[in-house]
């Protein structure tokens, strides 16, 4: 009746039973999900941070103009844009030591941040809001798969994420398109 059966033999991902995330994993589903929790955690710090840091650069104008108009400012972007690929090296290094890699990865992401802000500060409004829905309905999109994919027990084929994600991606970039088109009708 209305579609529902009962599961006596199949595994809840909740349940603790081993074996219930994915198959022939050796930690329990706790550990996994704990860390899942902080990954996304750290995710949303990250995003969070870059978007203050971008909202600064393109709100107060006087520092994108100091970036563009001064040769002492451009050679700053240019160490600000060089710098996260120079932080990679010890974080890649220190990336199970607790204080340090927190510290790293922070630095790493205000790095980046002025250069998103930067690319923000001299592009259209319109374009920014677009990669950030598309950025959204990617990270929702890949949560979803990653859930409805360990459910059913099910392991990553090699595409089949990253070909996911692009089919979002194309799907709600049309979808955009057809309520606010890039490029004027003829």
């Amino acid at each position: 009746m209305f579609g529902f059966h009962r599961m006596e033999k199949e595994t809840d991902i909740e349940s603790g039973q081993p074996g219930a995330l994915y198959p022939g994993m050796v930690e329990s589903p706790e550990l996994r999900w704990a860390f899942i929790r902080k990954i996304y955690a750290i995710l949303t710090v990250q995003l969070a941070l870059t978007a203050a840091v971008a909202a600064l650069v393109v709100t107060v104008r006087p520092i994108s103009h100091f970036f563009v108009s001064s040769n002492g400012g451009f050679a700053l972007y240019v160490v600000l844009l060089i710098l996260p690929f120079l932080i990679l090296c010890p974080l890649y290094y220190y990336h199970q030591k607790h204080p340090v890699n927190f510290i790293l990865l922070g630095l790493f992401t205000v790095t980046i941040s002025f250069a998103v802000g930067m690319s923000c500060a001299f592009t259209s409004g319109k374009i920014i809001l677009e990669a950030a829905i598309l950025t959204t309905a990617v990270v929702v999109g890949l949560t979803l798969y990653t859930f409805w994919a360990a459910k059913r027990g099910q392991d990553f084929n090699f595409l089949g994420p990253f070909l996911f994600a692009a089919v979002i991606v194309l799907l709600v970039f049309g979808l955009i398109q057809m309520i606010f088109p890039l490029a004027s009708s003829l």
